[in-house]
């Protein structure tokens, strides 16, 4: 486990956000006093003790079975991710560990080959280990900076560049999260967390959300200062070679001024990263 505290914060803040009627409880009281499920609730929908779940939750069980995570896991209508994180910081199941990236030449040359695409490779506490001439021009007004968590969070364009800034932010936060869970040993991520918990005020709200979702597909809209306008729609894919890197690929709409104003900027010199 990662500590005594990391389970029981995540039960508490899993079940804070689960009501009575998602869950089925169609007689619990109107007048609560907690926000969400109380912890008899998630006993009885998970068909444990009340000590028991208790106890997880203060840290003083710190050896769950794999089957009381699941049912715990269902009771807190917990999705695939989230399900997958709660497994990791108990201590169930493989945790993936290993040396800092490097990205292998065959992903290198697959980044090049997305022309009219933005592609880049993130590492696990979401630094930009490679990109494509289109990325490397999207991203360059942020250089010399090459963290997109700390992009976000701190560098004086982001929220001009990325006018949808909120969204983005929070899955990037819940993202990180989840790979703090899948690499609990990963000094860059732990240390990226203190470092913005201390400089954004708005990291720390998100982090402390407690919520945990990998990226996904995604809109994304940038407002680049010399392109304009360019709206992408991004895939996600995991290295499975690489434990932790994720390619990441932005395409325009065919034929659309995104498309246009995304190939313009990739000619410009000076643009390849």
């Amino acid at each position: 486990m990662a500590s005594d505290s990391t389970l029981g914060e995540y039960l508490r803040s899993s079940r804070s956000r689960v009501t009575p009627a998602e869950a089925g409880l169609s007689s619990a009281p109107t007048v609560r006093r907690v926000t969400g499920l109380r912890r008899e609730e998630v006993a009885e929908l998970a068909g444990v003790s009340v000590d028991y779940y208790a106890r997880l939750e203060q840290g003083r069980e710190r050896s769950p079975s794999p089957q009381m995570l699941d049912a715990i896991s269902r009771a807190l209508r917990l999705d695939v991710d989230a399900r997958a994180h709660l497994f990791r910081i108990a201590g169930v199941g493989p945790t993936i560990d290993g040396d800092r990236e490097s990205v292998h030449p065959s992903l290198l040359a697959l980044v090049d080959r997305f022309d009219d695409s933005a592609a880049y490779v993130l590492g696990r506490a979401f630094d930009v280990l490679a990109t494509n001439t289109p990325a490397a021009a999207l991203l360059a007004p942020f250089a010399p900076e090459s963290n997109m968590t700390r992009i976000l969070f701190t560098h004086p364009l982001a929220r001009v560049i990325y006018p949808e800034w909120q969204r983005m932010a929070s899955a990037t936060v819940h993202a990180l999260r989840l790979n703090a869970g899948l690499f609990p040993r990963d000094s860059s991520i732990r240390e990226l967390v203190a470092e913005l918990t201390a400089a954004s005020p708005k990291f720390t709200e998100l982090w402390n959300d407690q919520t945990a979702g990998g990226l996904t597909r995604a809109f994304k809209v940038f407002d680049h200062p010399e392109a304009g306008r360019v709206e992408l729609t991004y895939q996600t894919f995991e290295v499975k070679d690489a434990p932790g890197q994720q390619l990441l690929v932005g395409t325009p709409e065919p034929g659309s001024i995104s498309e246009q104003a995304l190939s313009s900027l990739a000619l410009r010199p000076g643009q390849r990263g």
